[in-house]
């Protein structure tokens, strides 16, 4: 990447930036909402949950929950990215002599920062709630980079999706596929709970792979399931992102290039 090109795309993620400060209420929106939820299931429903080998619950929501976050932030990508197609925004910056790739890498990097920021916004709620990591320094480390590797592969998924969908109002239909996406793992239950089919599909969601990976390295409860996908899971953590950026980030960029011909 050459020199200009870091430029153009530190630009274009300055661009975003611009935006928070100038709508500070939609970024507190996008923090708060896990909060909400976390704390929504921790004090609501967390006294009749249980934990397969008996710790506490916060031990298990609250990697789980990390782990739902960075799912949940496709939304986020796609939304930004129809709009500013509907805005005729990226048609412009296309047209503008820039590197054709900066306008993607800005938002690769902008919504990264975003992600890294609200994870640690929950850290910080989940402390506060009595949590605690029982791991080492390193492990904490890799549990958090594991967390952006999965929130790098939804962001490239998130961007041709976007891309493909053409309208915000298209985001709503991938925001009902996610939903159940996301509980269809074990963030919030052990798969051991679930009857032996569901249980077996959500064992091989890649959110639960990063769950299960991070709740071992932050030394907490596992209630990954059981079976292969259980058993491997820090290797899963690392291949379902591998095998979702693989395959949707040559197509984004294919889908980012062959715009308005």
């Amino acid at each position: 990447m050459t020199t200009a090109t870091l430029i153009d795309s530190w630009t274009m993620t300055r661009r975003g930036l611009a935006h928070w400060a100038r709508q500070p209420v939609q970024v507190v929106v996008q923090l708060v909402f896990p909060v909400m939820m976390l704390l929504m299931f921790a004090y609501f429903l967390g006294g009749g949950m249980t934990v397969p080998d008996g710790g506490d619950y916060k031990d298990f929501l609250v990697p789980g929950t990390l782990a739902l976050t960075m799912v949940f932030g496709l939304e986020g990508t796609m939304l930004a990215i129809t709009q500013d197609l509907n805005k005729g925004v990226i048609d412009r910056f296309r047209s503008m002599p820039m590197a054709r790739s900066a306008v993607l890498a800005g938002r690769s990097v902008l919504d990264m920062l975003q992600s890294a920021l609200g994870l640690l916004v929950l850290l910080g709620v989940g402390l506060a709630m009595g949590w605690r990591w029982h791991g080492g320094f390193g492990d904490g480390l890799l549990a958090v980079g594991l967390l952006l590797w999965l929130r790098f592969a939804m962001l490239w998924l998130g961007i041709f999706l976007g891309m493909a969908a053409g309208r915000p109002e298209m985001v709503q239909a991938v925001q009902i596929l996610v939903w159940p996406l996301g509980f269809l793992s074990n963030v919030f239950a052990s798969p051991e709970t679930m009857p032996g089919w569901l249980g077996a599909l959500a064992v091989w969601n890649p959110m639960s792979a990063t769950a299960t990976a991070i709740r071992d390295l932050f030394g907490g409860p596992g209630g990954g399931g059981e079976g292969w996908a259980a058993d491997h899971a820090q290797l899963l953590a690392v291949c379902w992102p591998l095998a979702l950026i693989t395959v949707f980030a040559p197509l984004a960029v294919r889908r980012y290039g062959r715009l308005s011909r």
